[in-house]
């Protein structure tokens, strides 16, 4: 279930993947304006929203492009990042990164509760409802997971996290060709998701093609 949320980094960890994705986006596509070429800012410089979508938009194209595993999951990082940083207001990422806190801490409760207040503060921020979903397919809520993945959705359709949550919560559902569906789009984002080698071994079934392991390289 790993992709309903980003992975806790070291700020070594952070300082790495910083240095690979400026070494990627520099070099395998074309550059990002001056404007939006930093993926962290600070505070109080927050970009226009044409920027965060050039953003957005550069940043795919970087991930389904990146050739290795190593490269893929830098990517990954940074888009978690954007998403994250999308909250409306610090009120609203606080609420998040709290819940985030009190799941790591296995207080399903309190995070709930905590998401409760961020999808209703900011009903457009894409990340609370997709971190919403995860708690509850945590408490074994699987109808209230699926609703709040499909809101994420319409936030964000690119969203890879969401579509390989949705993946397992049909599947726990039985619904195993749409769950299936779901996954195949996932990987169509992001080809080096983790959930890639869960696709079906199905020959007429159309999909992308199963990106192999660093070592396979």
């Amino acid at each position: 279930m790993v992709h309903f949320r980003p992975r806790c980094k070291s700020y070594d960890g952070f300082m790495k993947r910083a240095i690979v994705l400026a070494v990627l986006l520099a070099a395998t596509l074309p550059p990002l304006p001056n404007a939006v070429a930093a993926t962290s800012q600070p505070e109080t410089a927050q970009p226009l929203p044409d920027q965060k979508a050039e953003l957005r938009e550069r940043l795919f194209q970087h991930l389904a492009a990146a050739t290795t595993e190593s490269d893929g999951r830098a990517l990954e990082d940074e888009i978690w990042r954007f998403w994250l940083d999308l909250a409306p207001s610090p009120e609203v990422r606080k609420l998040v990164d709290q819940a985030m806190e009190r799941r790591q801490s296995f207080d399903l409760t309190a995070a709930e509760a905590l998401l409760d207040r961020a999808v209703e503060q900011a009903p457009d921020y894409a990340e609370a409802w997709n971190q919403r979903a995860f708690i509850r397919f945590l408490r074994e809520n699987d109808e209230g997971a699926e609703q709040d993945i499909l809101r994420a959705l319409e936030l964000e359709p690119k969203h890879f996290g969401a579509l390989s949550g949705l993946f397992h919560v049909l599947s726990r559902r039985g619904r195993t060709a749409a769950a299936n569906a779901a996954l195949i789009e996932a990987v169509r984002i992001h080809p080096w998701l983790k959930e890639r080698t869960m696709l079906p071994p199905d020959p007429n079934a159309e999909r992308p093609p199963i990106k192999g392991t660093e070592q396979d390289l």
